[in-house]
């Protein structure tokens, strides 16, 4: 019996081998880079896909008819993203058997492609998938009427207090966050100042390398020439970043609030993609298992607390998995603004030192379809370097709701 996440009601799988696992032989991510400024500001969103679509089956070696069915997150992509996808899908070279889809949950999209193919793995559906995530906000964010005005809702949303606070923009309520919980401007420039120690640090010590494809493409210099790059770094990190230098930045969103710039999230283009498959498949294949699937939920809260709809699901998701919180090793949580950051660190009483050890997305930035799969991506790599076995992902989305996936690492 499996519910709507793909999860059957095996109490816990960590520790357990079986052929019906759902297993990544693969995973992969482009370089982060700052929307409109960066190395991918000329880039369109189908390269940066096409790219690590491509990247994730070469790794491994295998022959890309093997592959069933992609699922990639999305959330500016216009139409919804599904033709997008479908050219990336045959721009990476993959015959036109394999099938594809595009998944919008909003800041989970690229965690719901991996439950997606998780899912079909385990229902026996295919054998073999692809999940990822991608997001040009350098190309779509602001264009194709996203992200919506207030205006252009029915009226009659706004009778409903629910539905009325889901149309508060995500910086109204990381205010709203901090006014609700006590969270201080200085923690959560605290935190913005560790994020980016923590992302400088990986980056000179190069724990980014395994984990990152370098990409081809074109950037248009100062003379509005179009020139041939390769672009390799993430280059939203911020080296030196300082208390002070936060102090001085003004909330756009309250008069003397606390959210600033600095202490958010950036706007970021990027893509990733995880090769996943049934524990058989990859035995007879002869690939490399970097880690498992275990399981996932997502669950709803009140919009007026969108930012912190991990704090119920990161729970729901350990308790599915038969674990405690304790027994995860790392948590890759995305840092969409420190308020909530704080806030879900400190209600849960989670051990500072196994979040986000490579910095989070206010130094790597928040492409926000691809952020699920990224983070998985880094992840597994973490996993790998400090010898560790359990790993959680989660995230805040958009309209009140919350997501968090377990995996167990076999590296």
């Amino acid at each position: 019996m499996t519910d709507h996440a793909g999860n059957t009601d095996i109490e816990s799988r960590i520790g357990v081998k079986s052929p019906e696992d759902v297993v990544i032989v693969s995973a992969l991510r482009t370089p982060l880079t700052k929307a409109k400024r960066g190395g991918f500001k000329d880039t369109k969103a189908i390269h940066l896909l096409a790219s690590v679509l491509k990247g994730v089956v070469e790794k491994v070696g295998l022959e890309k008819g093997l592959v069933e069915d992609v699922a990639a997150g999305t959330v500016c992509a216009p139409n919804g993203g599904a033709s997008l996808v479908r050219m990336a899908v045959l721009d990476a070279g993959f015959p036109v058997s394999v099938g594809s889809m595009a998944i919008n949950r909003q800041c989970s999209s690229g965690l719901q492609a991996i439950v997606q193919i998780s899912s079909a793995i385990r229902d026996e559906t295919i054998s073999i998938g692809i999940a990822a995530g991608f997001e040009s906000m350098s190309e779509h964010y602001g264009n194709a009427r996203f992200p919506l005005l207030p205006s252009e809702f029915d009226e009659e949303i706004y009778q409903e207090q629910y539905s009325k606070d889901a149309t508060l923009p995500t910086g109204v309520l990381s205010e709203i966050i901090a006014d609700d919980f006590n969270v201080s401007r200085e923690k959560q420039d605290k935190h913005a100042v560790h994020s980016h120690d923590k992302a400088h640090r990986a980056q000179v010590a190069g724990w980014f390398k395994d984990e990152i494809l370098p990409v081809k493409t074109k950037i248009k210099n100062k003379d509005g020439v179009m020139q041939d790059v390769v672009i390799s770094d993430d280059d939203g990190i911020r080296p030196g970043t300082t208390l002070e230098s936060l102090a001085k930045l003004k909330s756009p969103f309250k008069k003397g609030g606390s959210t600033t710039a600095g202490n958010s999230s950036q706007l970021t283009d990027g893509a990733a993609a995880v090769l996943l498959m049934r524990r058989s498949k990859a035995l007879e294949l002869g690939l490399p298992i970097l880690g498992k699937y275990i399981t996932s939920a997502c669950c709803g809260i009140n919009p007026r607390h969108t930012l912190i709809g991990l704090v119920h699901a990161i729970p729901l998701a350990v308790k599915r998995a038969g674990i405690s919180i304790d027994d995860v090793d790392i948590f890759e949580v995305n840092e969409a603004f420190a308020s909530q950051f704080s806030h879900t660190i400190d209600v849960l009483g989670l051990d500072f030192n196994k979040i986000n050890p490579r910095g989070g997305a206010m130094a790597l930035g928040h492409p926000m379809g691809c952020t699920g799969a990224r983070q998985l991506v880094t992840l597994l790599s973490e996993l790998k370097r400090q010898s560790k076995k359990i790993g959680a992902v989660t995230m805040c989305i958009g309209t009140g709701m919350g997501m968090c996936a377990i995996f167990e690492n076999e590296q």
